[in-house]
């Protein structure tokens, strides 16, 4: 059994963010492979399915921590501990700013590179989960890494959001069996992107 977490903020008002691209993504996944109701749980909104595999079935939790980005960890390390898994039974899905947007990469282990979310969730769980970063692009300045975060997609970047979140879903049976970098090459077959610098590659409206 995997757990597939998607970092983001609650409500609303964060819904469009780049900051909650993780959600977009397990929302996807869900949709995808046909996922039970969503519930409370974990101090996160969590549903259960399973994922067809050359292997045959493989289960899956799917979970939203509902903490705010900076305290992800308290969610993700509860649903851990409840199911008796380890580290690398985790894989969680967050936006990178450092990757062009649109590009996706694969990675076990290292530092949390300033992001919150992921700062949080070595502290809760030790830093051996399996990440899932997906490019959104540098704003340019480190000052302005907050408030583009924390903004909303354009509506030019829509059809790469929606590509590269279709593509974690289709691609998901590589991810299951562990096979992280086919995972990735999957990905990125079906949704390409180019291997733009990203403090050059964002948005044109920007």
């Amino acid at each position: 059994m995997l757990i597939l977490a998607g970092l983001g903020n609650p409500g609303p008002k964060y819904e469009k963010n780049r900051h909650n691209i993780g959600f977009m993504a397990i929302d996807e996944i869900a949709r995808r492979w046909r996922f039970g109701p969503e519930r409370s749980k974990f101090q996160g909104i969590a549903s259960e399915g399973v994922v067809d595999t050359p292997q045959g079935p493989q289960k899956a939790l799917l979970l939203k921590p509902q903490t705010y980005m900076n305290e992800s960890g308290r969610s993700i390390g509860e649903a851990m501990r409840f199911y008796k898994l380890k580290p690398e039974n985790v894989v969680v899905f967050y936006d990178e700013i450092d990757m062009a947007p649109g590009r996706f990469r694969m990675k076990t282990g290292g530092g949390a590179a300033g992001h919150n979310g992921i700062r949080s969730t070595i502290a809760l769980i030790t830093a051996d989960f399996r990440r899932a970063r997906m490019g959104v692009g540098h704003p340019g300045e480190k000052e302005l890494v907050h408030g583009w975060v924390l903004s909303d997609f354009h509506k030019v970047d829509q059809p790469w959001v929606d590509g590269l979140t279709r593509a974690c879903a289709d691609a998901l049976p590589f991810l299951m069996l562990g096979e992280d970098e086919r995972y990735q090459a999957e990905v990125l077959r079906l949704a390409p992107a180019p291997k733009a610098d990203p403090r050059r590659a964002i948005s044109a409206g920007d």
